[in-house]
C-alpha cells in the first residue's frame, strides 16, 4: 500500500487551512478598521455614505457581504484538490 493518497489528502488539508487562515486575517483587518473608526471617530459613522445610508450601516452591510463572498471563494477554492484528482473509487 502506498501512502500517496494519505500524503495528498494531508497536503490538501494544509492548503485549505492556509487559505482559511489568510481569509480570516484579511477579514479581521477589515473588521478592525470598523471597530477603530467606531471608537476613535464615532462622529464619522453618522456621515452619509451610500444610497443615503450612514457609514456605520454601509460598513456593517459591507462586512456581511465580504463574509459571504469569502465563504463562496473558500468553498470554490477548497472543493476540488488542485491536481484535479480526488479519491479513487474502491471498486475501480
Amino acid at each position: 500500500m502506498s501512502s500517496q493518497p494519505a500524503d495528498h489528502e494531508q497536503a490538501f488539508e494544509k492548503r485549505k487551512s492556509g487559505i482559511g487562515v489568510r481569509m480570516t486575517l484579511i477579514y479581521s483587518v477589515i473588521y478592525a478598521g470598523f471597530v477603530i473608526l467606531s471608537v476613535f471617530r464615532p462622529e464619522s459613522m453618522g456621515a452619509r455614505a451610500v444610497l443615503g445610508l450612514n457609514l456605520a450601516v454601509t460598513y456593517g452591510l459591507g462586512l456581511i457581504v465580504i463574509a459571504i463572498v469569502f465563504a463562496l471563494v473558500y468553498n470554490h477554492l477548497c472543493r476540488v484538490p488542485p491536481t484535479g484528482g480526488g479519491r479513487k473509487r474502491e471498486g475501480a
